[in-house]
């Protein structure tokens, strides 16, 4: 189909990246965008402009636009894990909710469902799991100084799979309802997602509609409050 995920259109009227930082925003911490395409940077920094429609990140003052941080992400760009290394490394000792851009039925209970799952233990990882797999680009990652570690001599090995760094650590999955964790990786997806709420969405550039969606390396990551 050859479009980008975080720039196709959901039913809520946003893209689905700007679907994704308004389900963030709500859970009031700051909101860091890492991506390596520009497009998503200007296009978060529209959004925060026009104040997500009047959602709020952080203290009830403060402006969307102070609570977005928009990182540029460097080369190499070789996938979530090593992007997820690079955000431990900025923001050492916070816990980073990792969430990705291609999840469009996603929704704010679920979120509170996993933030609520992981509070009993902060300083473990939970990862999100439908009931079938788990979802390891939805989860409560500590960025301590043992999963910095971790994280970092096994990614200098030459390690790029979030599942394989995992049985190496410690993790909870947590489960959570299937529905608004189901990924959209095929037009029939987007069709799907779009007729829930009435809507059409034509192949792009007249392609065939089994063309499997390309997958953007672009991850939103939601920075919790450090937890006592």
């Amino acid at each position: 189909m050859g479009r980008d995920k975080a720039l196709l259109p959901h039913p809520s009227g946003d893209t689905w990246l700007e679907r994704s930082l308004a389900l963030l925003a709500e859970l009031g911490a700051p909101v860091t965008l890492m991506s390596r395409h520009r497009s998503h940077g200007a296009l978060a920094q529209a959004w925060a402009g026009r104040g997500s429609g009047g959602v709020r990140s952080g203290s009830a003052a403060q402006p969307v636009e102070q609570a977005l941080e928009i990182v540029q992400e460097p080369e190499p760009w070789q996938g979530p894990l090593l992007a997820l290394a690079r955000l431990m490394q900025r923001y050492p000792s916070e816990r980073l909710l990792l969430c990705p851009v291609d999840m469009p039925w996603l929704d704010i209970a679920t979120l509170a469902d996993l933030r609520a799952a992981a509070s009993a233990d902060p300083a473990r990882i939970h990862t999100a799991h439908d009931g079938s797999r788990l979802q390891p680009l939805l989860g409560l990652y500590p960025a301590d100084g043992r999963h910095r570690r971790s994280l970092a001599a096994f990614t200098a090995a030459g390690g790029r799979s979030l599942q394989r760094w995992l049985v190496a650590v410690d993790h909870t999955p947590v489960g959570l309802p299937a529905g608004p964790l189901r990924n959209a990786n095929h037009p029939a997806d987007l069709a799907d997602l779009m007729g829930s709420a009435g809507l059409e969405v034509a192949p792009a550039n007249g392609g065939p509609a089994d063309q499997p969606l390309p997958d953007r390396q672009r991850l939103d990551r939601q920075r919790p409050r450090p937890t006592a």
